[in-house]
């Protein structure tokens, strides 16, 4: 009997990206059996994340990958240079018209939303920029996880790990998702209650609303 074709998760870098958002999806998304998950960018090679500290290596240039299964866009802390006309938008057009999903994780979602993916969709975001989907003609959710159809979202940076538990369950299977979150041992416990606006000191909120960098014109 031949073999199932394995099904292969693209997960984009360009300069900028936070890497949790990659990382974090990566890791739950690599352990699904039977998929090959590759890092992909303009051009194959190192790709550093947004503190300059950091930087994954693509293993493959956006042409080697024009089809795969799932794509995954992860955020950044100023994503303005991948919202304009360029290869990376290109790119998502072409590759969502033979996605099984089509994702984002945190302000990776307005990167889709340039790319004209999340016109008439509900749709997350980090905090920050959650409602400027609207700018792109989405409506802004504030689920932490949101699916419309083949588009999955995720809000801010650590719920991508979230995202990728969710995709690995329909695409997999719940036991399947189940048996990764065990070995990923994703229990968190934070020692703080702070990961929210509603929650986080007024003061932490209004010097982050003040620090955001501006988007681009649309």
């Amino acid at each position: 009997m031949p073999k199932a074709p394995t099904q292969r998760i693209a997960i984009l870098l360009y300069p900028g990206f936070t890497a949790l958002d990659a990382v974090g999806p990566y890791e739950m998304l690599s352990r699904i059996p039977g998929t090959e998950t590759v890092l992909v960018a303009e051009r194959p090679g190192p790709v550093a994340n947004d503190n300059r500290g950091f930087a994954l290596v693509a293993r493959a240039g956006l042409d080697e990958v024009s089809r795969p299964a799932v794509v995954l866009v992860p955020g950044g802390r100023d994503v303005s240079g991948q919202l304009r006309p360029g290869p990376v938008l290109e790119w998502l057009r072409e590759a969502d018209r033979h996605s099984t999903w089509t994702t984002s994780v945190c302000t990776g979602s307005l990167i889709l939303g340039a790319a004209g993916l999340l016109a008439g969709r509900r749709a997350t975001s980090h905090w920050l920029y959650r409602e400027d989907l609207s700018r792109y003609g989405a409506v802004p959710t504030r689920e932490r996880v949101v699916t419309d159809g083949k588009y999955m979202t995720a809000a801010g940076v650590s719920a991508g790990i979230d995202m990728g538990l969710t995709l690995a369950g329909l695409l997999a299977g719940d036991r399947t998702a189940q048996e990764i979150q065990l070995v990923a041992e994703y229990d968190p416990h934070p020692p703080y209650d702070a990961g929210s606006p509603e929650k986080a000191p007024a003061g932490l909120v209004a010097r982050w609303r003040a620090a955001k960098p501006p988007l681009p014109p649309v």
